[in-house]
């Protein structure tokens, strides 16, 4: 065999890896998307079309009816402010206190300080569904059942962010503290002008985490919230299911009208996204 036949070959092989490869991308986007593009057809039928066999992929008179029904039910725009007051308060409590921590535990020398961060560490170990009931006994008893001011106290520490950052920060040379601490800054602004600034992709990826972390969550405001004035969207997109057993047009419209935030904030903060779990992830 040539050396000319021998690249074709090759040439070939290689083309043919390509459309394979490009192939089973698409065969599992479809499968993916398949879900999704249901919830969309779904939500844009009418009840008599719901039930329909054969099924309907395209409605065939697709409607938004589900959707205003959905934005006349009895607090549902308060549910979505609700939400988004707690996803943006406790992404920022969590942010600005994980931030302080990681710089104490990594950029201020004391005795212990590893000690400390292990422990941090393994709270990551614990569920988080386990301390539901003492986190409500507590809050019950300082009085701060049904306050959606209290879950931002609960945001107070976060394993997971101070991890993060800690693994950031470490990659960040001492000299530039020692240089600024030189020439008379303190340590809050050495935190905020210098060690903040080389944060930002892993503040941007855990800002991200957190508030779809935040806006997805089910269990917690269930557990401290009562009154359905002050229930998130997510709670109150779960009485559709009893409420309204057999409009599930209707249900899928919540559920699309709950996914438009949380693609918004990611599309939008991609970048910062890819950038942060890729320098996150760095052992120092």
């Amino acid at each position: 065999m040539t050396v000319k036949h021998r690249q074709t070959k090759r040439s070939l092989t290689a083309v043919l890896k390509t459309i394979v490869f490009y192939a089973v991308l698409i065969i599992l986007t479809v499968i993916v998307s398949l879900p999704f593009f249901w919830m969309i057809s779904t939500s844009l039928k009418n009840r008599g079309a719901l039930m329909s066999i054969p099924v309907e992929w395209l409605p065939k008179n697709p409607g938004l009816d589900a959707y205003q029904k959905l934005f006349t039910i009895p607090f549902f725009l308060k549910s979505i402010a609700n939400s988004f007051y707690l996803a943006i308060a406790c992404t920022l409590a969590r942010l600005i206190c994980a931030a302080m921590s990681a710089y104490g535990l990594t950029k201020i020398p004391f005795r212990g300080r590893g000690v400390i961060l292990a422990v941090y560490i393994s709270a990551l170990m614990i569920p988080a569904q386990i301390t539901f009931i003492p986190i409500f006994i507590i809050m019950s008893r300082a009085g701060l059942a049904n306050n959606l001011n209290a879950f931002i106290l609960l945001q107070l520490f976060n394993a997971f962010a101070i991890f993060m950052l800690c693994q950031h920060m470490r990659t960040i040379h001492d000299a530039y503290t020692e240089a600024a601490l030189l020439d008379g800054a303190n340590r809050w602004q050495i935190f905020s002008r210098i060690i903040l600034p080389f944060c930002s992709g892993t503040l941007a990826t855990l800002a991200i985490l957190g508030f779809m972390d935040i806006w997805n969550d089910y269990l917690l405001p269930l557990t401290l919230l009562t009154d359905r004035s002050k229930a998130t969207l997510t709670v109150l997109l779960s009485t559709l299911s009893s409420q309204y057993q057999s409009q599930y047009n209707l249900s899928m419209a919540g559920a699309l009208v709950s996914i438009v935030p949380i693609l918004a904030v990611y599309i939008g903060a991609q970048k910062f996204f890819r950038e942060g779990l890729a320098v996150g992830g760095v052992k120092g």
